[in-house]
């Protein structure tokens, strides 16, 4: 799964094993959830 860091806006790669993250670059422990660009169409009823 990749994140983003929330200080240096890197790309960080996180392992499922690990129990804490923090950023190889900056050392921020905060990061976002990259999300896909994807147009969501909804039918109104």
């Amino acid at each position: 799964m990749t994140y983003k860091c929330g200080q240096c806006e890197k790309p960080i790669r996180s392992n499922v094993n690990a129990v804490g993250m923090q950023c190889e670059n900056c050392g921020s422990k905060m990061f976002y959830k990259e999300r896909p660009n994807v147009k969501k169409v909804i039918k109104g009823r």
